[in-house]
């Protein structure tokens, strides 16, 4: 069913005179200025200036602490105070805890951690809710935001030395474990935060220490950076036959979703995995260090630019016009009148070569109609996740109201040259001696770059150019290694892998990735704002909800904010965490990356993605769901005002939400990573029409943003059809402006791609069977014994020393107790067997 109030779902626009401006009566021409005047004064509204983004691996280190709390928990604060302040005086009379000296104060933490293992789980969380109180400052004590947030700091790495986060890693595998918590929350009608209580406590503690202790500064003494890199080491490596701690809140997440567990704090859990995550394998900066090292050993040349850089010193484009309805296509005289109009070939003419300036005008604007793409959001194709990812639900774009404020014609200033160096692939040098050989010489020799005998001057000159922009990745030799690992096993030996973190974490996660990605986009959906609410989706508020629901309008409000400053979080973290996983992996090694990008799309995250943007952006990123009074550590320090619609209202004067736009830049560096040179993925992009979703995300004027939306259009630029790039020249402008070239891509013609047969199904497949081979050769151990001779002895075999592990005294009386002793064994069936 078409929505009626939809734009042109049979609701034409009308003339001045009130009558219907569709196909049967042509509207008169006022009535088609009038239409003009309208739709000049609406774009001019949705103009948004230029953002002073600087994009990175996390925001200040304040917001990322305010971020861990949502604004039902403010009264806790008050609780954890007079839960320490009880305990202190018990064990400290007449001073307070900043004018003890270092001595006394890992003395009282020793006592702290002595009283934590008592029976009663009452007594049990009021000790760590002291806990708590120290990690979050001691903030009755300080008189200021600086103070409090140097005593968190300072707090956290004493605590650390002590041993509190082992003390508080045991408590959570308990917690974890606590079947009748998880059964007391299955039976409830609606769950709240009086659930996760324990829970909640717990994982506050863990993410204050792992994001105080992860953050590096110039000032840090000696010993807490040892403490920082022994830290980094504990999380990163199993210790006592544990696994690596990504893996345990990995778990959490999947037992989450299965609906085990629905009282988990699931917004502290993958705030507290992403932290984890970053700190083990490093952030952005470092993975580029990383990079440029790995280059560096496997032989190759230096990287020509640092990405980084070069998109900071980017600017942003205007954006495209924009049909904001139907009214246009219905309004603008057909086609076959456009082409025999006299003069029409030279507004065509003079509209090819406008390209060059890069400005607001487009004079072709009323006589061209609307493309399709344009005309209607994405309605086909639909996917399905786990039975509730209906992905193309899609509520009709409502223009925003008009504004008096005319449009002003914007010129912008492009620096002279192109921000990137061009590069050029290996294939790309022999796909073009292949033609240039059938061409002029009738056959061709394969693989064979530098034989140039009978090809005329100009191709040599065209190969010189290509070979100098030539670039091979780390991808491509570690793709080439493998087909001579897989082609001589037994000639080349056994690889020898690094047991670096990112290793660790890939073993660890290999068995149960699926679980983890399909755990991570449901929750994903759920917090997207463009999802409908549905009985059978997850519920991701059992964490922000008050045990009493609110009774006054105000106290609603209050809440409201919360739920989406919730929502925003999570999608954050989530954004966040699947992309540095891919990036590790795929420096790690291509596979590992491909592995978790298949399994992705395999749960349906690239459509998930565009229903995300399929949404009005700029709103998104400018929303202000946030309570300044609310955040921590300025609700610490200062009385809260009384709840009144100013307070609620009196945020932050920034044009945009920091995590907001973090968010979108995350999710779409992800889909470019997920369809990155894979055609078939590609045509998703097309099938789900995602080149108008996108193209409504350039109004937001940020350069990186504006850069990985040019890049998603450009790969899918030549399958749109010709009518789409003759009505879209200026955002083809923007793309060979700002997006890197590669050297004979056709991706602005697509001449030949109507005779191109494509068969995706099989270029998965290929690659899953190559991603599956690698695993098997890898991690497979019981398959390598094929190469082995077989000891079929039993006297030998028995007789064999086995080299144990440094922990195995550890867990051997625990494996004998559940593996031999607690077995029954019916002796008689097993002499029947046999």
């Amino acid at each position: 069913m078409e929505d009626p109030a939809a734009p042109g779902a049979g609701n034409p626009p009308t003339n001045g005179n009130g009558n219907g401006g569709g196909k049967g009566k042509p509207a008169a021409p006022k009535g088609r200025e009038a239409f003009r005047s309208q739709r000049r004064e609406s774009e001019g509204s949705v103009d948004c200036p230029t953002l002073e983004f600087e994009y990175g691996d996390a925001d200040g280190h304040a917001a990322e602490l305010s971020e861990l709390y949502s604004y039902t928990e403010n009264p806790e604060f008050t609780t954890n105070r007079r839960c320490f302040e009880e305990d202190f005086k018990t064990q400290v009379q007449g001073e307070e805890w900043l004018e003890l000296e270092e001595d006394a104060q890992k003395a009282y933490v020793m006592g702290l951690l002595d009283r934590l293992e008592v029976v009663s789980r009452e007594r049990r969380l009021k000790v760590a809710r002291a806990v708590l109180y120290l990690a979050q400052g001691t903030f009755g004590e300080c008189d200021s935001e600086v103070d409090v947030l140097h005593w968190s700091r300072y707090n956290c790495f004493l605590l650390y030395q002590m041993g509190t986060f082992s003390a508080f890693l045991e408590l959570l595998h308990m917690e974890i474990d606590n079947s009748q918590a998880c059964s007391s929350a299955l039976r409830k009608p609606a769950i709240s935060i009086a659930d996760s209580t324990e829970l909640r406590v717990l994982l506050s503690v863990l993410y204050l220490m792992v994001e105080n202790i992860r953050l590096e500064r110039e000032t840090d003494s000696c010993g807490w950076r040892t403490a920082r890199e022994t830290f980094r080491t504990e999380l990163s490596f199993s210790t006592h036959n544990q696994e690596p701690f990504a893996l345990l809140l990995f778990s959490m997440v999947t037992k989450f979703c299965s609906g085990l567990a629905p009282h988990f704090p699931i917004k502290k859990v993958l705030l507290l995995l992403w932290k984890v995550v970053m700190f083990t394998l490093g952030g952005f900066e470092h993975l580029q260090a990383l990079k440029v090292q790995k280059r560096a050993e496997l032989g190759l040349p230096p990287l020509a630019e640092d990405s980084i850089q070069v998109v900071k010193s980017m600017r942003a484009a205007s954006p495209p016009s924009y049909t904001l309805d139907l009214g246009e296509s219905q309004l603008a005289p057909p086609p076959s009148k456009l082409r025999g109009r006299r003069g029409s070939r030279r507004q065509l003419l003079t509209k090819q070569d406008s390209l060059d300036i890069y400005n607001e005008r487009d004079l072709f604007k009323t006589e061209e109609p609307a493309t399709e793409e344009e005309e209607e959001p994405a309605s086909d194709g639909e996917r399905t996740l786990d039975g509730e990812l209906d992905l193309l639900e899609q509520d009709p774009l409502v223009p925003p109201p008009p504004s008096q404020a005319p449009l002003s014609a914007e010129r912008v200033a492009f620096p002279k040259g192109l921000p990137w160096a061009p590069k050029v692939r290996q294939k790309d040098i022999e796909h073009f001696l292949e033609m240039s050989r059938n061409k002029f010489i009738g056959f061709t020799l394969g693989q064979d770059t530098d034989t140039l005998v009978g090809l005329p001057r100009p191709i040599h000159e065209s190969v010189k150019t290509l070979k100098q922009h030539k670039y091979v990745s780390i991808a491509d030799v570690q793709i080439k290694n493998e087909e001579e690992l897989e082609k001589c096993p037994m000639s080349l030996g056994e690889e020898v892998v690094p047991e670096t973190p990112c290793e660790i974490l890939y073993q660890g996660m290999l068995y149960s990735l699926p679980q983890y990605m399909i755990a991570l986009l449901k929750i994903l959906l759920a917090a997207a704002p463009t999802s409908k609410a549905k009985t059978d989706s997850i519920n991701i508020l059992a964490d922000v909800l008050p045990e009493e629901m609110p009774i006054t309008v105000l106290q609603s409000m209050k809440l409201g904010i919360d739920v989406n400053r919730h929502k925003e979080i999570i999608v954050k973290s989530i954004s966040a965490l699947l992309l540095l996983l891919l990036k590790h992996f795929k420096l790690n090694h291509i596979y590992q990356f491909e592995y978790v990008s298949q399994h992705l799309v395999f749960a349906n995250c690239i459509p998930l993605i565009l229903k995300f943007f399929n949404q009005n952006i700029l709103s998104y990123i400018t929303a202000k769901n946030g309570i300044s009074v609310l955040d921590y550590p300025c609700c610490t320090i200062q009385d809260l005002p009384e709840l009144t619609t100013e307070s609620l209202e009196a945020g932050d004067n920034n044009q945009f939400c920091w995590r907001n736009l973090f968010s979108c830049i995350n999710l779409l560096r992800l889909l470019n990573k997920l369809t990155k040179w894979k055609h078939s993925r590609t045509m998703m992009l097309v099938v789900f029409k995602s080149a108008p979703i996108l193209k409504r995300a350039l109004k937001v004027k940020q350069a990186m943003l504006q850069l990985y939306v040019l890049k998603l259009l450009k790969i899918q630029t030549k399958y749109l059809g010709r009518q789409w790039r003759k009505s879209n020249m200026k955002t083809m402008s923007a793309i060979y402006q700002k997006v890197r070239h590669r050297m004979n891509d056709d991706w602005a013609y697509g001449n030949d791609i109507d005779a191109r047969p494509w068969d995706f199904q099989a270029e998965e497949c290929t690659l899953r069977a190559n991603i599956e081979a690698f695993n098997s050769r890898r991690y497979d151990r019981p398959q390598d014994s094929e190469f082995s001779p077989v000891d079929n002895c039993l006297q030998s075999v028995l007789g064999q020393r086995l080299d144990l592990p440094e922990d195995f005294h550890y867990s051997y009386e625990l494996w004998l107790e559940r593996e031999v002793f607690s077995q029954p064994i019916c002796w008689e069936e097993l002499l029947q067997n046999h």
